[in-house]
């Protein structure tokens, strides 16, 4: 809670002359309005109330906590939310500097803040596996006879030879691991370095790559658009769900705040519970899939739907030693850890789960 210092003035140029007694009577009142803007500022970090700023990215896993937010949750347990839009470069960084206190984070930007030393601490675990679609352009689809339901396997071998776009070395890495799991060598895949899924999309609309992947609501919504034919997700590749590639978004905040505001954090993970559990128990209604969009801004209802329904949503957000390992094989099979990094109960917690 900031404190808004009030200046006490008779007139333009200053206090007038007037007897010391009203002086003292100005001073006195001072002095009672910050102390009790100071009571009001403690009390609020005591009771875990109050205004909280949370980074978020914009996809799938975000949904919990705009659920959270629009059915009152963090209202019931004192908090008022402000989301603010963040990349994997701006997430941790504004959590370090403290313009978040929260930030819904990939492992893989929580795992390397923690392999930089940064005093980062997971507090709960809101999104499981990875929720990615791997969608071709509709003339190979029709070359190859794929279409969405056609088994991992065939469309793995289907790839081989093909012209791949990727436009980060985590959906590269991720398209890898499927290939080599049916005993496709990814090398043997012509691949287009492009700077943004956008980008992407536009090389699959122009014939310039065959396909790509990367995380829903993008693969569903150029499908629902008729640009292309989503022939690979997270519910058909085991590679991509929650058994094999753990934890897909855990909620993050700084080990010093965590422990300062100890109340403030078993609150907002408190909403986010509630809010995760309503979103699993109402996914079919019409109005959690327009909460949802909020996180999805610009997609289609029906694709906002079709990606919530993929995504893995714990009911519970604890976390465990073993899950924790797989997360961090999976993302150091991904190549996006140094050589001594590592994950210890020193960095995950329960402790705020109630």
């Amino acid at each position: 809670m900031k404190l808004h210092h009030r200046h006490f003035q008779a007139s333009a140029g200053g206090l007038s002359p007037v007897a010391t007694g009203s002086r003292a009577v100005v001073l006195a009142t001072a002095l009672v309005v910050g102390s009790a803007l100071l009571t009001a500022c403690e009390s609020s970090e005591a009771d875990g109330t109050g205004t909280v700023t949370v980074g978020v990215a914009g996809n799938v896993f975000d949904v919990p906590l705009r659920v959270a937010d629009a059915e009152g949750y963090f209202s019931k347990h004192g908090l008022k939310v402000e989301f603010v839009q963040v990349t994997a470069a701006t997430g941790t960084p504004s959590l370090k500097s403290g313009t978040l206190q929260f930030l819904n984070s990939s492992p893989t930007s929580f795992l390397g803040g923690v392999a930089k030393g940064l005093p980062l601490v997971a507090v709960g675990v809101d999104g499981l596996g990875n929720p990615l679609g791997l969608v071709v352009s509709k003339e190979f689809a029709k070359r190859h006879a794929l279409t969405a339901e056609s088994p991992p396997g065939e469309v793995a071998k289907a790839l081989e030879g093909s012209t791949g776009g990727f436009s980060s070395a985590n959906t590269k890495a991720e398209a890898g691991i499927f290939l080599k799991a049916w005993e496709v060598d990814p090398k043997d895949v012509s691949w287009v370095s492009l700077p943004s899924p956008s980008a992407d999309e536009a090389a699959l609309g122009n014939g310039r790559i065959d396909w790509f992947l990367t995380s829903e609501p993008l693969p569903l919504q150029i499908q629902h658009a008729g640009g292309g034919v989503v022939v690979a997700n997270s519910e058909k590749v085991v590679e991509w769900s929650s058994g094999y590639a753990g934890y897909g978004q855990v909620v993050v905040t700084d080990k010093n705040y965590a422990s300062q505001h100890t109340a403030t954090v078993k609150n907002f993970m408190a909403a986010v519970r509630e809010g995760a559990s309503y979103l699993v128990a109402h996914m079919d209604d019409p109005s959690v899939v327009a909460v949802a969009g909020k996180a999805l801004p610009g997609v289609p209802a029906p694709v906002v739907k079709a990606s919530i329904e993929e995504a893995e949503y714990p009911l519970f957000a604890n976390m465990n030693a073993h899950d924790w390992r797989e997360t961090f094989h999976f993302v150091d099979e991904l190549g996006g850890l140094p050589e001594d990094a590592e994950i210890t109960t020193g960095d995950w917690t329960n402790a705020y789960l109630g």
